[in-house]
């Protein structure tokens, strides 16, 4: 039971192909921790252009989503090297992955929406996590992208 579920989500531990260089990881990241917090800064301006009433919101500022958006881009930025250690697939269980963390993160943003916080706000606080992921996931599959095997390392890995 526990093979079939791990051949469901591709979790192999057999890739055919090498390591993203930890130099582009590392660039990736960087990228994204850039781009993700122009994003945001995009999504809090317009949002506030849209919604008046969110002008000053707490979690619109700088210092409140800056942090946050850092930590969860170095998290998922670690996690690329290990997705692609552990799957043939990389690419296919890091975007389920980004889904099922960016559902997870909309769960603090509907218990305060619960708690009576604005609903446009917490909407553009929603869209926030969802560019962050979009980001993240498209500058590191190709920004550090895996590797094709070399050809005496295919010739090796085909005999065994």
């Amino acid at each position: 039971m526990l093979k079939k579920a791990a051949s469901l989500v591709h979790l192999d531990f057999s890739p055919r192909h090498r390591q993203p260089l930890p130099g582009r990881v590392v660039l990736a990241a960087i990228a994204s921790i850039a781009g993700c917090l122009v994003a945001d800064f995009i999504l809090v301006v317009i949002g506030e252009a849209i919604f008046s009433a969110t002008k000053g919101y707490t979690h619109f500022r700088f210092s409140d989503y800056g942090k946050l958006t850092v930590i969860g881009v170095i998290i998922a930025s670690a996690a690329w090297p290990i997705v692609t250690r552990v799957t043939s697939a990389p690419r296919w269980l890091f975007f389920r992955l980004a889904i099922v963390v960016t559902l997870f993160l909309w769960l603090p943003d509907l218990y305060i929406l619960y708690r009576g916080q604005p609903g446009d706000a917490v909407a553009v606080l929603m869209v926030m996590h969802l560019a962050i992921a979009l980001v993240t996931y498209n500058l590191l599959v190709h920004g550090a992208p895996i590797r094709p095997v070399r050809r005496a390392e295919h010739s090796r890995l085909s005999s065994s």
